[in-house]
């Protein structure tokens, strides 16, 4: 199974969309699916950056991060990828705010229920975690 593949397999089994992008990219340990789990629905549901988003953003800091005090280098190591990424993303989906990304809201009955009837989990979140994937893929 390929990165992608593992991500929406997560994704489905129930974790959110930033535990699944980095479930596929670190691993599925239990630290990993820790780590992202306040990120999912754009930061806690906040709806503000997407979780896919911030899954790819925790990867680039375990992968590229300094295991100690950074120097400036490393953190332009980390930050360049998340610039590059960033960018990327936003060109494919035309933002990376889950709210508009989504277009209702995850918080109430009423949105909840559009987003289900109109398969947007499918549609629009599994998407953003193959684009991150990819993306990741692409830029390293």
């Amino acid at each position: 199974m390929n990165k992608k593949e593992k991500a929406i397999s997560y994704f489905r089994m129930g974790y959110n969309c930033s535990q699944a992008v980095l479930m596929a990219c670190a691993g599925d340990g239990e630290f990993t699916a820790k780590a992202a789990a306040a990120f999912g629905g754009g930061m806690g549901r906040l709806q503000k950056t997407c979780g896919a988003v911030t899954g790819a953003y925790i990867w680039f800091g375990m992968n590229y991060g300094a295991s100690g005090l950074p120097q400036e280098n490393d953190k332009i190591q980390v930050y360049d990828r998340v610039k590059m990424f960033n960018r990327i993303f936003v060109e494919r989906n035309g933002t990376d705010l889950c709210s508009e990304l989504l277009g209702e809201d995850l918080n109430t009955p009423e949105g909840k229920s559009r987003i289900k009837e109109r398969s947007l989990h499918e549609k629009v979140c599994e998407k953003c975690i193959i684009d991150a994937i990819e993306i990741i893929e692409e830029i390293g």
